[in-house]
C-alpha cells in the first residue's frame, strides 16, 4: 500500500516521522549495530536505502522521488567512506559523557551536512529554497546524536545490556525524524 500525499503540516510530519523511523527499524535487519570500524560502505547503502524508499514514496509527487533515493544513500556512503561512519547505526565506546555529547555533535553535524547537500541535489530542481535542507539536516544529527548516545549510555549503565545502546540510536532517529519532519514539510510547501 503506497501512502497518499497528505496536505497538514502534522499528517506529513507524522508520516514522515513514522516513515523514516521505520525505515530505521527495517535497516536493523541488514545492518549490524556497531563501532565505526564495524559499519562499512555496503551496511550504510543497505541501510540508508531501507529508510530513502519509503521516504520516497511520501516525496513523489514533489520531487523526482528516485534522485532522493540515489542522492541519499550516496550521501551516507561518503560519511562511511570519509570515516565520519555511519552515525546511524554506529555506538560510542566511549563511557565519558562529556566525549560522547561533543564528539557525537561534531562528527554528526559534519554528516548531516554532507547527508543534506547530496539530497539537496535531488530536492533543488523543485523548491526554490532547497539550500536549507543541508543545514536542517546538520543541525537535526548534531542535536539527535548526541541526545541518543546519552540515553543509550545511561540505559547501557542501568541494564549492562547492549540493547539499551540500541534504544539511543533508536532515539536519535525518533529526533532526527522530527526535527526534518517539521522541516521538510515547511520546505516542500513552496513546491
Amino acid at each position: 500500500m503506497i501512502p497518499k500525499p497528505v496536505k497538514s503540516e502534522l499528517g506529513f510530519t507524522l508520516l514522515w516521522t513514522v516513515t523514516t523511523f521505520s525505515g530505521f527499524l527495517l535497516s536493523l535487519l541488514f545492518v549490524e549495530i556497531g563501532e565505526k570500524a564495524d559499519v562499512g560502505i555496503l551496511q550504510a547503502a543497505i541501510g540508508s536505502s531501507a529508510i530513502a524508499l519509503p521516504q520516497s514514496l511520501i516525496l513523489r509527487q514533489r520531487i523526482f522521488s528516485k534522485m532522493w533515493v540515489l542522492s541519499t544513500v550516496f550521501g551516507w556512503i561518503v560519511i562511511t567512506a570519509i570515516s565520519v561512519g555511519a552515525m546511524g547505526w554506529i555506538v560510542s565506546t566511549s563511557q565519558f559523557l562529556a566525549f560522547r555529547v561533543v564528539y557525537g555533535s561534531v562528527y554528526a553535524a559534519i554528516g548531516g551536512f554532507v547527508i543534506g547537500f547530496f539530497q539537496w541535489l535531488a530536492i533543488s530542481p523543485s523548491v526554490p529554497s532547497a539550500w536549507r535542507w543541508i543545514f536542517i539536516s546538520s543541525f537535526s544529527w548534531a542535536i539527535a546524536i548526541p541526545v541518543g548516545s546519552i540515553f543509550g549510555m545511561l540505559l547501557y549503565r542501568l541494564s549492562r545490556v547492549f540493547l539499551g545502546e540500541i534504544v539511543g540510536l533508536a532515539i536519535s532517529w525518533l529526533l532526527v525524524a522530527i526535527i526534518t519532519g517539521i522541516n521538510a514539510d515547511k520546505i516542500f510547501r513552496e513546491v
